[in-house]
């Protein structure tokens, strides 16, 4: 590998948050957080740093997660990979509900000899706090880590990090709990992960919230429950008050050493679309360290600010074949490719199938887009500023409450889409609705009507905070569906209460009657135009 050869930032684009990375032998993986989207925890795998793909998702079954009525930005929150002597570990909060004094944070664990799978049935944990994550020490012993939330009035309520010991043998936690590090002065202490050095056990925690005065602490001791000592120079990333650097938000890190010995930070990070509103959500950046005489991890750099370009280690280059850009459906089984997520529950044959016409994605229209329990919908991260979306469906709706066509999705409160419906005098038609901090809208002042046409082409191309629809009858010739739409209500920043997903781009079928409409989706483009 050549001494100039680099990582280009963030890594993992699109919305990948809460990076928690590990390496075993030559592999490295990180896992991010996934919310109320379904399959839980991405996992994304690389050999060398700079290239990286999607392999997978560990929480696949009902019986690992059950996020059916999960309120937006609850789910699954801040994975912990990690392995020991031939088993990965995975752990996991399904937040329950997040508003007001309370939350509710089961933590679970589910290990796999195979980082691909099968995981198995998960292990209940505590529900004390949130980002729990396992340290292997070194005589054996493991530990869980997790921010304690304190839900009492004039309280702090990210109250510190506690410490459990975890008994593999009888699956659960045992001997007392302490709090080990009530934070710094930069509070909202939560994102703990314990590391063994040297003597020292380091706890690398994030702190700040996890907007745009997000920021990396550090820690350590020579016992693991402390007392710890600060590092004299936190915090050691943060792009807070910083408003020139492209990586904003830094902040909720984790590190892996190579088997070259070089060190390394993920984090996570926001690249705003506009103004301040990350349209894409929180992506996974990579920093490279180096550990001082004095025991301290600085960014090779020097000071603490996230840069884009960062040498890469010494490894072998180990590219990924491009992804296709378009999924024509043809696959054969039931499963959808690794890109598609679905809300809250998984796809099951009666209201997604790709068997009952071959050849289609088939969705039975279910419930509406501002539903907390049963959506017809399924999409794939947005991961460039610059993209364009297209599918064709053929959809003969009965009644204005059947619905199916292409949207620009971020949560219930706030999407784009452009909908084929019925509509009394016009037939079949078309409508482009916009949902903004919940507030319904129809942005054509009337439907435009496609009768007659058994195939409806249906597209969006995104640049920046700018999504353009169109729509076409054969596939070569596009017509404009009304303006161009200011999407940069599509992020966490716009929001009145804070929230933590990112922008899919994707396709969904309603039937507000109950008498669940199919609509037949060709095939799906998604192709990045930067």
């Amino acid at each position: 590998m050549s001494e100039h050869a680099s990582i280009t930032n963030p890594i993992l684009r699109g919305f990948n948050p809460d990076p928690s990375i590990l390496r075993v032998g030559d592999d490295y993986y990180i896992a991010t957080s996934t919310f109320e989207w379904f399959p839980g925890v991405q996992i994304h795998h690389s050999r060398d740093l700079v290239h990286w793909q999607l392999i997978g998702h560990p929480l696949t079954r009902v019986s690992q997660l059950d996020m059916l009525g999960n309120p937006g930005s609850c789910g699954v929150w801040a994975p912990c990979l990690s392995y020991d002597n031939g088993l990965f570990y995975l752990i996991y909060t399904d937040v329950k509900s997040r508003h007001g004094a309370f939350k509710d944070t089961p933590n679970y664990l589910v290990t796999a000899t195979d980082i691909h799978g099968p995981w198995s049935e998960p292990v209940y944990l505590n529900s004390s706090g949130f980002d729990p994550s396992l340290f292997h020490d070194d005589d054996g012993r493991k530990w869980l880590v997790n921010m304690l939330w304190d839900h009492r009035k004039g309280k702090n309520h990210f109250a510190g990090i506690v410490l459990q010991e975890y008994d593999p043998q009888q699956q659960k936690l045992v001997g007392p709990v302490k709090n080990i590090f009530v934070g710094t002065e930069l509070r909202l202490t939560e994102g703990p992960h314990l590391y063994k050095r040297n003597g020292y056990y380091y706890l690398l925690t994030a702190e700040g919230g996890t907007y745009y005065d997000h920021a990396v602490t550090m820690a350590r001791s020579r016992t693991i429950d402390g007392p710890y000592e600060v590092d004299p120079t936190n915090p050691i990333l943060t792009s807070s008050g910083k408003p020139h650097l492209a990586l904003q938000k830094a902040g909720h890190a984790s590190l892996v050493e190579t088997q070259t010995g070089e060190w390394y930070m993920v984090h996570l990070t926001g690249r705003p679309t506009k103004d301040i509103y990350c349209t894409l959500g929180r992506e996974t950046a990579i920093q490279r360290g180096v550990w001082t005489e004095d025991g301290w991890f600085r960014l090779e750099t020097g000071g603490n600010d996230p840069r884009v370009e960062v040498d890469a280690p010494a490894l072998p280059p180990h590219p990924f074949e491009p992804e296709p850009e378009r999924d024509d459906f043809d696959g054969g089984g039931f499963e959808l490719g690794v890109h598609w997520s679905t809300l809250r529950v998984p796809p099951t044959e009666d209201w997604l199938t790709l068997r009952e016409r071959p050849g289609f994605l088939r969705l039975y229209g279910r419930e509406s887009m501002n539903s907390l329990f049963r959506q017809s919908l399924v999409a794939r991260r947005q991961q460039s500023f610059h993209c364009l979306a297209e599918t064709v469906v053929e959809f003969e709706p009965e009644t204005f409450q059947q619905m199916a066509g292409l949207t620009v999705f971020y949560d219930t409160n706030d999407h784009v889409y452009l909908r084929i419906s019925r509509d009394e005098t016009k037939g079949n038609s078309l409508n482009l609705i916009q949902t903004k901090a919940g507030v319904y809208d129809e942005l054509l002042e009337e439907d435009i009507s496609i009768k007659g046409a058994t195939r409806c082409w249906l597209r969006v191309t995104i640049e920046r905070e700018l999504a353009r629809f169109a729509y076409s009858l054969d596939g070569e010739t596009w017509q404009a569906v009304g303006k161009a739409v200011d999407v940069s209500h599509l992020a966490d920043d716009p929001a009145e209460k804070v929230r933590f997903t990112g922008t899919f781009l994707g396709v969904c079928a309603q039937d507000l009657s109950g008498m669940r409409k199919p609509a037949d989706f060709d095939y799906f483009i998604y192709r990045e135009l930067d």
